[in-house]
């Protein structure tokens, strides 16, 4: 029996077009596969360094309320009183502060006034009880001597503050806390004389910060925090988490080899991929950063690391490599049957198909295909169109997200100016392009005169309003070439370009401080403030970014001998 041509090429094509859309159907998954990956380590790794920071953020801010706390002069009163003469007004001013405290910080479940004398005696103590905040009855008060962060604290001088490591709070009382990761820091509490007479603590839930500081990432991230030698203090199953509190050791260098480096400080981020760990069967992709915690010195640290499940990237690429499977099994049968239809149309398709299919896999370009076509053909280039737009979709997600976590890692929370990083990144380039040029720059060093005073007074949420609407007349006062940016606290730098001579500095300077000078309405208050501007120019006052940023800090300090609300050229 002989076969036609029509079957022969029906069944060649067939085979050819089996081995040609399986070939473009897996080339197009792996390649999604794995730019899908990449793309979620980057993100996660960027996650997991914004997480950091911010959690290194509200541990500098609880470190601050410590400090405003045992500043107060009913606290001082009270841990430098004699027993039998402590004012009932000042315990109850006090612990309606700490209250006050607490209800502003959710994550804080108990503050308290702590003597140096009589044992540790807690002076007052305002607990969280749920939703509840009481403050414990005197006959309650316990002495708390014997435990580190009181006799460490009370070794330390003003100012400085005591930062536990991260335990399970095993201290009974009226409080939520029992049981839950703690941190507690403290801070000494000073009289007239200089002497400590006592400390400030507040108790925090771990577990409720990193709630609070998850809010915005994905739901499938999983967290992770370990101390400094390992233990996990932080996992998804938190039958794992403090393990050497139940006489067993938990170590997170058990179950990501990788991590080993962060515990022994030769890196300070990795990511990784595991393939089937025990708490994720089907893979996940994780990264971690090593954080400073507790001081400077490197042996005090914590891992942060961030997770989410390896099927939840690849999980569309696993879809549309199916859907693309059955479409080659599907145009394979109907090539073997209608052999002389498929000889004639269905190899131009076909090539155009996978021709398309590889440009796409190559510099993710659409194609259109023949998508009006009402047979299989047809079909098979709609489901192609819907996954090449699926993909580009998926990759321009992902792409935005990533520019939103860049964006966040380089400009300042509060008023949106550059910080510190993204504005060096500019300064160096303007130094750069300076030098080539052979042109001059301009580098200004504000700093707020009275704004310490007005946020001590009014609070922090004035004092926050007031640099953001401070940042925002300061934009107002330069080009759109130029940059503003802010360097911390009240402390900000404005980077000009193009600078002709040392009087168009100065102008601009000027018009900073005249702006600045005007009264601010901030939550019908009218504010007043000054500046006080350190002027440096390029290559004059320095050569490079960091004698230029020296000479620039150096006259914004003469400025202000000088009284403030008013500009300094250096070496003038």
């Amino acid at each position: 029996m002989k076969y036609g041509i029509g079957l022969k090429l029906g069944l060649l094509l067939a085979t050819f077009g089996l081995v040609a859309m399986g070939t473009v159907g897996y080339y197009s998954y792996a390649s999604s596969r794995t730019a899908l990956l990449a793309a979620s380590q980057r993100d996660l790794l960027t996650a997991t360094q914004v997480l950091g920071r911010s959690f290194q953020g509200s541990i500098d801010e609880i470190a601050t309320d410590t400090s405003l706390l045992a500043r107060l002069p009913a606290s001082s009163v009270l841990a430098n009183a004699p027993a039998g003469a402590r004012s009932e007004r000042d315990k109850q001013l006090v612990a309606d502060v700490f209250a006050s405290m607490l209800a502003v910080h959710p994550e804080y479940y108990q503050i308290r006034l702590i003597d140096a004398d009589h044992h540790g005696l807690e002076l007052i103590r305002v607990d969280r009880d749920g939703d509840k905040l009481s403050r414990v009855p005197e006959v309650d008060l316990q002495e708390k001597a014997h435990y580190p962060y009181v006799f460490n604290t009370l070794l330390l001088s003003a100012g400085q503050v005591y930062l536990s490591d991260i335990g399970i709070n095993h201290e009974e009382g009226a409080h939520s806390g029992l049981g839950k990761p703690t941190v507690r820091v403290a801070t000494p509490v000073v009289s007239g004389d200089g002497k400590v007479v006592g400390l400030v603590v507040i108790s925090l839930d771990l577990n409720s910060l990193f709630a609070r500081l998850k809010t915005d990432l994905p739901k499938p991230y999983q967290l992770y925090l370990s101390n400094h030698w390992g233990d996990y203090l932080i996992h998804p199953d938190p039958a794992e988490a403090f393990g050497f509190d139940q006489g067993r050791r938990v170590f997170i260098q058990d179950s990501f080899e990788s991590v080993a480096s962060l515990v022994k400080g030769t890196s300070d981020s990795v990511v990784t991929n595991m393939e089937s760990p025990q708490h994720a069967p089907k893979g996940l992709v994780a990264a971690f950063v090593r954080l400073p915690f507790g001081g400077s010195s490197e042996s005090k640290f914590v891992i942060l690391g961030l997770s989410q499940p390896l099927e939840a990237v690849v999980r569309e690429t696993k879809r549309l490599g199916w859907n693309t499977l059955q479409m080659i099994l599907v145009l394979g049968a109907l090539a073997v049957g209608l052999a002389a239809l498929v000889s004639r149309a269905v190899t131009g398709p076909l090539r155009a198909m996978a021709d398309a299919m590889k440009l796409f896999s190559k510099d993710q370009t659409v194609s259109e295909l023949p998508s009006a076509r009402r047979d299989e053909i047809g079909l098979l280039a709609r489901s192609l169109n819907e996954m090449q737009t699926a993909m580009v979709r998926n990759m321009r997600e992902l792409n935005e997200s990533r520019q939103s976590l860049k964006h966040l890692a380089q400009h300042d929370t509060l008023t949106g100016l550059p910080n510190r990083a993204l504005f060096d990144d500019r300064l160096g380039q303007a130094v750069s392009q300076a030098r080539r040029d052979q042109t001059r720059i301009a580098l200004l060093f504000v700093d707020l005169d009275g704004f310490k005073d007005i946020n001590d007074t009014y609070g922090h949420h004035a004092g926050d309003l007031l640099l953001t609407a401070a940042a925002k007349r300061m934009e107002a006062c330069v080009r759109d070439a130029d940059t503003v940016g802010r360097l911390g606290g009240d402390e900000f730098v404005v980077l000009l370009t193009y600078v002709e001579a040392d009087q168009d500095a100065l102008l601009v300077a000027q018009k900073i401080c005249n702006t600045l000078g005007r009264p601010f309405e901030v939550d019908s208050l009218l504010l007043d403030i000054s500046a006080s501007i350190g002027i440096a120019i390029y290559p004059d006052h320095g050569d490079d970014e960091l004698s230029l940023s020296r000479s620039a800090d150096a006259a914004m300090y003469i400025a202000k001998k000088k009284g403030g609300d008013c500009a300094w050229i250096f070496g003038h």
